[in-house]
């Protein structure tokens, strides 16, 4: 009897570890718009760099202010991005489709503010279509720097958005938007 309450109460324990993982998470999407001009292109490397911060409403800000409250007012040990996405914007002049900015991989990059460490969010390769377009997920929040995890929640980084430049991308004098979305989940 003694034995089969000890396991009862082993196989409890082990369901419950089994179970937790952690405790309380928070997951929502953060949109980033970015910008792009053909004449813009150097090296036939179109690039879009804007700070997360400077989107209207700080969305970002948002993200980590309503983690922290569901969190219990503790600070996210870890950020995990779900998925990644880019769409051309509907105001684009010059092109219609991913494909007639970019050819071959397209990465979007997080820069971090003061130590200007990079951070691959994620990647895709030939983009087409207006999307949006689902990025291969690179982000490890846990493979940051400390300090420059502590500048990532506060908001001190840009969002890169960086490819190879479709052929006609430079002579097609267009202007480009992109609407970049981050589905993040922030956990205790």
């Amino acid at each position: 009897m003694t034995h089969r309450i000890f396991l009862l109460v082993l196989l409890t324990a082990q369901a419950l570890i089994g179970c937790g993982g952690d405790a309380v998470s928070y997951s929502a999407p953060v949109g980033i718009n970015l910008k792009a001009k053909s004449s813009d292109t150097v090296n036939a490397t179109v690039t879009s760099q804007k700070g997360i911060s400077t989107e209207s409403g700080n969305p970002f800000k948002v993200f980590v202010d309503t983690a922290r409250e569901k969190l219990n007012g503790r600070q996210p040990s870890r950020v995990e991005l779900a998925s990644l996405t880019l769409t051309l914007g509907a105001a684009s002049v010059g092109v219609a489709s991913l494909d007639e900015v970019f050819t071959g991989r397209v990465d979007i990059l997080f820069l971090t503010e003061e130590s200007n460490n990079t951070y691959f969010a994620g990647h895709l390769e030939n983009p087409t279509g207006s999307g949006p377009v689902p990025f291969i997920v690179d982000f490890d929040s846990e493979a940051m720097a400390a300090e420059d995890y502590t500048r990532f929640l506060a908001g001190k980084f840009n969002v890169v958005l960086r490819g190879s430049a479709a052929p006609s991308f430079t002579s097609k004098g267009a202007n480009v938007d992109f609407q970049s979305t981050f589905s993040f989940t922030a956990f205790e």
